[in-house]
């Protein structure tokens, strides 16, 4: 049986090409149980991840409000934090090197584009912060006491709405940049809102997803460097979230 996850980072075929214990004690290799990746220790290095990216957040939302230029940065941060997601996809054994990076450079593009935000709305951080805490929490209770269950027909419902989310959003990017034409998700109109709501409850799901992975990966006993490599993938979707939220209550607070 298969275990997909949309996001890019917690996808099948990763975690398939890596070599679990449970392989190598049939090929009588000893065994180092510390060398095996765990629900714990991914957890863990995603608190860690959490800390790093908070941390450099800061840097660039107190360049923001103390007048200074924080675009250099910021979007300095999400090109580098975009080629070192492509490297660990196709590296994930440099996870533990890369999933910090990511962490740091992320942070530089969530604090400007947090503080562009805030400058406008007041009070909107804090709001998107609170709802995507709560519903990351939600998404976890629901899954620890299997309310919501990841079955295949789960996955393929929220890996196809991910797909042409995407695709969506890519095409409407490339004819806003070389036409007139303005996307359905721009502006604040209902449609628009209703977009976002819908993307907010896919980006959700996609947690369970990911959710599902890393516990299937620890049960197969992938290697350690799989917990970075979760645990990135698990920010990467926490972030889309985040920003996801961001322009949703943007979006209501210029209706006001």
């Amino acid at each position: 049986m298969s275990f997909n996850s949309k996001n890019p980072f917690l996808n099948n075929k990763t975690f398939s090409t890596a070599v679990s214990r449970k392989e190598e004690v049939h090929q009588a290799t000893i065994i180092d149980y510390n060398q095996e990746m765990t629900l714990s220790g991914t957890i863990n290095k995603s608190i860690i991840l959490f800390l790093l990216l908070t941390a450099a957040a800061m840097i660039t939302w107190w360049m923001a409000f103390n007048g200074m230029n924080p675009m250099v940065p910021t979007i300095g941060g999400a090109i580098i934090g975009l080629i070192l997601v492509v490297i660990a996809a196709f590296k994930p054994q440099y996870s533990a090197y890369l999933a910090p990076g990511y962490a740091v450079f992320e942070g530089l593009f969530i604090g400007g584009i947090s503080a562009i935000f805030e400058a406008k709305y007041s009070g909107i951080v804090a709001q998107a912060v609170g709802a995507t805490f709560v519903t990351f929490m939600v998404c976890l209770v629901l899954y620890k006491y299997k309310i919501v269950k990841v079955t295949e027909q789960f996955k393929s419902v929220v890996i196809a709405a991910t797909l042409a989310i995407a695709t969506y959003y890519l095409i409407s990017w490339l004819f806003s940049m070389f036409t007139s034409f303005v996307p359905a998700h721009y502006g604040s109109s209902m449609m628009s809102i209703g977009i976002s709501v819908f993307v907010i409850i896919i980006a959700a799901l996609n947690l369970f997803l990911d959710f599902d992975r890393i516990e299937k990966g620890a049960e197969q006993k992938m290697p350690k460097y799989m917990e970075w490599y979760g645990a990135m993938g698990l920010m990467i979707t926490l972030v889309w979230l985040y920003i996801e939220f961001l322009r949703l209550l943007s979006k209501l607070n210029s209706r006001n």
